[in-house]
């Protein structure tokens, strides 16, 4: 009997002994593409060399020091490298250990620059339905996913949420036309009717992530967006953790709208999910207001070395070995020949993403986009049939209505091979027709 609390508890977890490449195997020698990255979160593969090299050279440098103590040349060699490729104006980055606090950061970091301004009564952030940022508490609380929600809705409800910008079931009533205008008024008006003065900021993933699946917001969102938000002085977060670092094909996912945010949340990518490692970037102008009067904020493990080693080691390897374009080039081959392989599966509703981050949304019916009744478990039984002939996928559920909806989603590494790419369709279709 295991003694760990596991994240799964309905099922005995296999041992994973070995990653290497896209692959992982298990003590029973089974193999599985890893179809997923994980959580989305392998982007050079399992088993790096170089990057593993890194961690074990700054081990034999530094292990721990404070952040309030020292810094380190793996860390000020890495901030620097990385503000080349931030979708921000002289980013500076605040490390921390992963997604959830990065966003954390990111909170406090809007609040801070609001109350040096003399802003003090710009306390509100608001998020989207539907959204999911971490599973810290105000994380959580700008999230809008209601099933992570739920159980702690007494600790929650500083936030306000705006509609999700998910183009397969869009709430805009001209849809397709003028989404991006759509959500922009509905914006304005929420925060006009709660007050300009009293907004610190909006945060929202550039591409829905694991809650809606990779769903892309229509061209016309963004500069929407963006535009509301800079005239009402609402700073804008870009929540970067699940589609940083190539993973949509672009270095950051707001660079296929040419936007620039103001802060920029980051983690998974970072390091490839070799160490946990994470940080929030913010604009020169963001960063000089807050230095001003400093920052109340910081964790045991911000600012460390090893994760800078290895985040920039990661960096390298995604840069000198075209890795961001991979990703763009051979993410929309695997979408196309997915589509076409599903295009006669009825329960097949949509296939979307960009880059190394597909979903497919499974539906009762395509015509009218009726979900799955919940207690169906059709992403589960998806998920079990791939797990079984070798593949790794990543499931979401409940985005359609609050309780039902069925979505997998695909991010392999970005080193799939054309061979590995093949058979990921493969293994994906066939698991989706066995149940659908």
């Amino acid at each position: 009997m295991s003694h760990v609390f596991h994240r799964v508890v309905d099922r005995v977890l296999p041992t994973a002994v070995r990653a290497q490449g896209v692959w992982i195997e298990d003590a029973d020698g089974k193999r599985y593409l890893d179809g997923a990255g994980g959580a989305i979160v392998v982007g050079v593969g399992h088993g790096d060399p170089a990057l593993i090299a890194a961690a074990e050279d700054q081990l034999h440098r530094t292990q721990y020091v404070h952040g309030t103590m020292f810094t380190t040349e793996a860390l000020e060699a890495y901030a620097d490298d990385v503000a080349t490729v931030l979708p921000l104006d002289d980013a500076h980055i605040y490390p921390v250990s992963g997604g959830s606090e990065a966003v954390e950061t990111a909170l406090k970091l809007a609040r801070a620059y609001h109350l040096a301004r003399g802003a003090a009564g710009r306390v509100t952030v608001i998020g989207r339905r539907s959204s999911y940022h971490g599973n810290t508490l105000g994380a959580l609380d700008v999230s809008g996913k209601e099933q992570l929600r739920k159980p702690y809705t007494p600790w929650l409800g500083r936030s306000l949420h705006a509609p999700a910008a998910y183009e397969y079931r869009c709430g805009n009533p001209g849809h397709p036309a003028g989404c991006g205008a759509w959500h922009a008024a509905e914006l304005q008006r929420m925060i006009e009717s709660y007050g300009p003065d009293t907004i610190a900021a909006f945060i929202a993933e550039p591409i829905g992530g694991a809650t809606l699946g990779a769903a892309v917001p229509s061209d016309d969102y963004w500069p929407a967006i963006v535009e509301v938000c800079r005239r009402s002085g609402v700073l804008v977060i870009a929540d970067e953790v699940m589609t940083g670092f190539g993973r949509s094909g672009r270095w950051f996912g707001v660079d296929h709208w040419d936007v620039r945010p103001d802060i920029v949340t980051a983690g998974k990518g970072t390091t490839s999910g070799y160490v946990p490692f994470g940080f929030a970037a913010a604009s020169g102008e963001v960063f000089e207001t807050v230095a001003e009067r400093g920052f109340v904020h910081g964790f045991t493990w911000s600012h460390n070395g090893l994760g800078a080693a290895v985040a920039h080691a990661a960096l390298r390897r995604l840069r000198d070995d075209g890795l961001v374009e991979r990703s763009r080039v051979l993410g929309a081959t695997i979408a196309r020949e997915l589509d076409e392989a599903l295009a006669d599966v009825p329960n097949v509703g949509d296939v979307r993403g960009r880059g190394m981050m597909i979903g497919i949304e499974l539906v009762r019916d395509r015509e009218t986009k009726e979900p799955f009744a919940r207690q169906k478990r059709v992403t589960e039984q998806v998920v079990a049939a791939a797990r079984e002939s070798g593949l790794l996928l990543y499931s979401s559920t409940g985005h359609a209505d609050g309780t039902n909806g069925d979505l997998v989603m695909l991010g392999p590494p970005f080193i799939l091979s054309d061979d590995e790419a093949a058979l990921l369709v493969e293994r994906t279709v066939a698991a989706i027709r066995s149940v659908a």
